[in-house]
């Protein structure tokens, strides 16, 4: 499985601003700059497994759940990666993902 480096900004995004912290202070508190930071955040930079373990460790998230968005802490995280992936895609597929979806929850099935 392929690294979508947009979701992986995103949710670093989401964390730093969760903490009430700045771009020039995450950037600031582990050497990197404003610039850098906030390409990785809109997905249009790479980040190394040393960075991403500095930024985790200020953040208070786990590697894990920036990568893979699994998180042991939160019982609703699936909603945030549902609505990032909808944003992602056209009208017209999103109406075809809720349809498919409603059809799921519909079947009489066990869970």
């Amino acid at each position: 499985m392929a690294l979508d480096y947009g979701i992986i900004g995103s949710r670093i995004k989401q964390a730093r601003i969760a903490k009430n912290m700045t771009q020039e202070e995450l950037a600031d508190q582990i050497d990197i700059s404003v610039a850098f930071l906030s390409r990785v955040e809109r997905g249009n930079s790479h980040i190394n497994l040393k960075r991403l373990n500095q930024i985790c460790g200020l953040l208070d998230i786990s590697e894990g759940y920036v990568l893979n968005g699994a998180s042991s802490n939160s019982d609703d995280y699936l909603d945030q990666e549902f609505a990032l992936l909808l944003k992602r895609v056209s009208p017209k597929k999103q109406k075809l993902i809720y349809n498919i979806v409603k059809a799921i929850v519909e079947a009489d099935i066990d869970d």
